[in-house]
């Protein structure tokens, strides 16, 4: 004989207690939920508040513009962390279990990014031993511009055709950094070829006087000019200058012209492939 279990139908006072503790529980919730709401909009306005009276505070002590940048990052993500936690805590989740949850979770992720991790040392060992500082002209990487930013994870380089490029801290901290600003002076290098025939010392008299109409152009280091190699077609002469750093490209260009303009004045021949042709004695 087989027996069916009927289940037992709840009592009007049993339906009654469930739906009170639903609306209970409900209650609660929404109490919890706007709460939260509440956290989350005040605590907003709490870290934009801070974020600037610690961007100000740093400005009074007058601290290096990158670490400033780095500062004001970290700063930021631990108050977001902290609002986060204090979310959570006010929905009811035990913050214990959460920081618990939180920590394992840092592991697997900290495991994934740690690409990532090695960049966030590279940016302290940047801002430790500031092989750059925001404002310079740097090359690394395969890549070369003025630095904007030095951020957690990546440096922001401007180039000089307005891209900005991202370039993580760990291979910067650990690779070949050429930084063109750091010193306050440096040495424009040209590379002047004229005929064979042209006088010497000619050239060089008529460059050195266009180094000294030049305001950037600096007399101490002197300048130099010499023959540097004989070429197929032209005697090439080394000539060097040294300029402030910021002076360095409207010096390079504005010597350029000027030194053309003094060998037409002069009747310096500049040299081009020729060829010489001589007839065939009979």
């Amino acid at each position: 004989m087989i027996q069916v279990m009927i289940p037992a139908i709840a009592t009007p006072q049993q339906i009654d207690a469930f739906l009170q503790r639903a609306i209970d529980w409900s209650v609660d919730m929404g109490g919890r939920i706007i709460a939260a709401l509440l956290i989350f909009l005040i605590g907003r306005l709490l870290i934009s508040f801070i974020n600037k009276l610690f961007a100000q505070f740093l400005l009074r002590r007058k601290v290096d513009t990158s670490i400033q940048s780095f500062a004001k990052s970290v700063v930021h993500i631990l108050l977001t962390v902290l609002l986060i936690v204090a979310i959570v805590g006010k929905l009811g989740v035990e913050t214990t279990s959460f920081a618990a949850l939180l920590a394992s979770a840092g592991v697997a992720v900290g495991m994934a990014l740690s690409g990532n991790l090695q960049n966030f040392a590279g940016g302290l060992l940047i801002l430790l031993l500031r092989p750059y500082r925001i404002g310079d002209y740097v090359e690394c990487q395969g890549v070369a511009g003025t630095v904007k930013d030095i951020q957690i994870f990546h440096t922001v380089l401007l180039t000089p055709d307005n891209k900005v490029i991202f370039v993580p801290n760990g291979p910067l901290s650990s690779g070949t950094v050429t930084n063109y600003s750091q010193e306050d002076l440096r040495r424009v290098d040209w590379s002047i070829g004229i005929e064979y025939g042209e006088d010497p010392q000619k050239v060089k008299r008529v460059i050195e006087e266009v180094f000294a109409a030049n305001n950037h152009i600096l007399q101490e280091p002197a300048p130099f000019v010499a023959i540097s190699s004989f070429e197929k077609d032209s005697v090439a002469l080394a000539v060097r200058a040294w300029v402030k750093s910021a002076d360095y490209w409207d010096a390079y260009f504005e010597i350029n012209r000027a030194v053309y303009d003094a060998f037409k004045k002069e009747d310096i021949s500049f040299p081009y492939p020729q060829i010489v042709v001589h007839p065939a004695k009979a």
